[in-house]
C-alpha cells in the first residue's frame, strides 16, 4: 500500500488520511501524559465493579448506562489525549450496556430479543456503508474521479473558489462527504501552492461537502440513517433540502468571495494532474459504479427490498465487472474488490457500529423516550430542537445524535418527511462545518492539510473588494468572522430558507416529480 503515497508524504485521492498520518507518526507524536489514561481506566474499571453487583445495576439501570455512556462518549471525544482508538471505546462501550440491559431487563429473553431487533436495523446501515464505501474505492482506484477534476482549468482565485465549492458540492451529495473531501484537497495541492488561500479553499470543500451531502439519502451517513429507517423518503427530501443545503454553501462562498486571499491574483502550479493516466477501462469503471450509487434508491422503490440490497447488487456488478476486465493482469490486482476491500475505512465502520449499537440499548431501556419527553415540556418548538441538534453536531459526532433523535421520536409521533425529520437531516449534516472536528469531511481536511483546530476557528479573512458604503459594511462582518463564523451564518441562512419554503408552502417546479420510483420512498 506504500505505492499509493507520493515520496513527499502527500496523499493523492487513492491514499487514504490514514495511510499518511501513519508515516508521519513518529515525527509528529508527541507522548501523552499518563494521567489521562489512568484517569480514564480508572473509571471504567469503577463502573465495571458497580456492573458486576447484579442487584445494583437491576434497580438502578438508568443510572448505570448514563455513566457507562457518558464515560464512553468522553473516551470518544478526547480519544487524541487519550491515544486510545474511538473504534475501540465504541465496541465496549456497545458490549458494556448490553450488559447491563440484560440484568436490568425483565428477563434475559427480553433482553436478546430487543439485541436482535436492534442488531436487524443496524446491520443494515453497516452493510449499506460497507457497500457504498467498497464502491467509492474501486472508482477511486481506477482514477475515475479524474473527469471531475480535469475540467477545473481555471487559476483565477475568486473562480476557483466556486469552482471547487460547487463541484464539491455536487459530488457530495452522489458520494459520502469524506470521500469527496479527500478527493476535492487532493485535488487543491495540484492545482495551488501551500498557502492561505489553499487553505481557504479546503475550507470551501468542507463546507461544500457536508452541505452537499445534507439533501440526498446517500450522501451523508446520516441523512441515510433516516432514510433508511423510514423517516424521510427519497424525492420530497431532496425537493425540500436542495434550495436550504444550496443557501448553506452560497451565503459563505458569497462572504469568503470578499476576502483579500480570494480577491489576489491567480498562482501558476506545474499541471500535475497532466502527469496522472486514468486505469485502462477508468471510464466504464467510473459510469457503472456511479450508476450503481445512483440506482439504489430506484431499487428500493422498485422491489420495496432495504437499499442496502440495491447497494450489494450495484458492489456485486461492479465486482463481477473489474474481474472479468482485468482477467489475467497481475500487474492489477490492486484495481479488483479484494485489495479495495483493505483501504476502506473499516475501523469508521466499526466505530458506527458501537455507537448505534449503544444508542440502542439506551432507546432499549426506555432512557431516549424520557429524554424526548423532557425536551418536549421544555422546549416545545421542533425547530429549536432540531436546530439545537445541529449546532451539537458540530463538537460531537453527528452519528449517535441522529441515532439518538431517532429513537427520542416515534413516526407515529413525526410522520415520515414531517417538517421535523427534514430539519434533523438538513442540520445534522451542515451543523458539522462550523468547526474544523465536527464532520469526517473536516477531520479529513485536517490531517491531509495539517490545519490545527484554532486556525479554522480563529482564521479571518482580511477586506478587500468594494468600497461603498454596504460593501464597507459586509468586508467589515467578513473581517469579523472566522470561518466558523462563516459556515454558522450559511447554517442559519440555510435554516430560514427552508422555514420560508416550507411557511410559505413554496415548491420547485420539478416535472420529474411524476416519476414514480422518484416520488416513492
Amino acid at each position: 500500500m506504500h505505492e499509493l503515497t507520493s515520496s513527499s508524504g502527500e496523499c493523492d485521492p487513492l491514499c487514504s488520511v490514514d495511510e499518511t498520518s501513519s508515516q508521519d507518526f513518529e515525527a509528529t507524536y508527541q507522548p501523552k501524559t499518563d494521567l489521562f489514561k489512568a484517569l480514564a481506566i480508572l473509571g471504567a474499571a469503577a463502573i465495571g465493579t458497580v456492573a458486576i453487583n447484579q442487584s445494583w445495576v437491576a434497580a438502578n439501570q438508568d443510572v448505570a448506562m448514563a455513566l457507562l455512556f457518558g464515560i464512553g462518549y468522553a473516551g470518544i471525544i478526547f480519544e487524541e489525549s487519550l491515544a486510545f482508538n474511538k473504534s475501540g471505546v465504541g465496541l465496549l462501550m456497545a458490549v458494556s450496556l448490553w450488559v447491563v440491559r440484560s440484568i436490568g431487563a425483565p428477563s434475559t429473553e427480553v433482553a436478546v430479543s430487543e439485541l436482535t431487533h436492534a442488531s436487524a436495523e443496524v446491520s443494515e446501515i453497516v452493510f449499506f456503508l460497507l457497500g457504498a464505501m467498497t464502491i467509492v474505492e474501486i472508482v477511486d482506484a481506477h482514477q475515475g474521479f479524474k473527469l471531475v477534476t480535469d475540467n477545473i482549468t481555471t487559476r483565477k482565485p475568486r473562480t476557483l473558489l466556486w469552482v471547487v465549492g460547487l463541484v464539491t458540492f455536487l459530488l457530495s451529495s452522489i458520494l459520502d462527504n469524506l470521500t469527496s473531501t479527500i478527493v476535492m484537497v487532493s485535488l487543491l495541492r495540484k492545482l495551488v501552492p501551500p498557502s492561505e488561500y489553499r487553505k481557504l479553499l479546503g475550507a470551501v470543500v468542507v463546507i461544500a461537502a457536508n452541505a452537499g451531502g445534507a439533501w440526498t439519502p446517500i450522501g451523508d451517513v446520516t441523512t441515510t440513517m433516516l432514510w433508511i429507517h423510514g423517516q424521510i423518503s427519497t424525492f420530497p427530501t431532496m425537493k425540500a433540502l436542495i434550495v436550504p443545503s444550496a443557501v448553506s454553501l452560497a451565503v459563505p462562498l458569497a462572504l469568503l468571495s470578499l476576502t483579500s486571499e480570494v480577491n489576489g491574483t491567480g498562482q501558476d502550479s506545474p499541471n500535475v494532474l497532466s502527469s496522472e493516466q486514468m486505469a485502462p477501462r477508468g471510464l466504464l469503471v467510473f459510469s457503472v459504479g456511479i450508476g450503481a450509487l445512483v440506482f439504489v434508491p430506484v431499487f428500493k422503490a422498485l422491489t420495496g427490498l432495504p437499499p442496502f440490497m440495491g447497494m450489494l447488487l450495484g458492489l456485486g456488478v461492479l465486482w463481477i465487472l473489474t474481474d472479468a476486465i482485468h482477467y489475467g493482469e497481475s500487474d492489477r490486482q490492486k484495481l479488483k474488490v479484494p485489495q479495495a476491500l483493505s483501504r476502506i475505512d473499516t475501523q469508521g465502520v466499526l466505530f458506527f457500529l458501537g455507537i448505534l449499537l449503544s444508542v440502542s440499548s439506551l432507546e432499549a431501556a426506555g432512557i431516549l423516550r424520557e429524554l424526548a419527553n423532557y425536551l418536549d415540556a421544555h422546549i416545545p418548538n421542533i425547530e429549536l430542537i432540531a436546530s439545537a441538534i445541529g449546532v451539537v453536531s458540530a463538537i460531537i459526532d453527528n452519528v449517535p445524535l441522529v441515532a439518538a433523535t431517532m429513537g427520542m421520536y416515534e413516526l407515529t409521533s413525526f410522520p415520515q418527511d414531517s417538517e421535523f425529520w427534514q430539519l434533523v437531516a438538513y442540520c445534522a449534516g451542515t451543523g458539522g462545518s462550523m468547526l474544523i472536528i465536527g464532520s469526517a469531511a473536516g477531520v479529513a481536511f485536517m490531517g491531509m492539510e495539517k490545519v490545527d483546530f484554532f486556525w479554522y476557528l480563529r482564521k479571518r479573512g482580511s477586506g478587500g473588494g468594494d468600497d461603498s458604503d454596504g460593501g464597507v459594511f459586509v468586508v467589515v462582518v467578513v473581517v469579523a468572522l472566522a470561518v466558523s463564523g462563516v459556515a454558522f451564518v450559511g447554517y442559519a441562512a440555510g435554516i430560514a430558507a427552508y422555514l420560508a419554503i416550507h411557511n410559505l408552502h413554496l415548491s420547485l417546479p420539478m416535472t420529474v416529480a411524476q416519476v414514480p420510483f422518484l416520488s416513492g420512498s
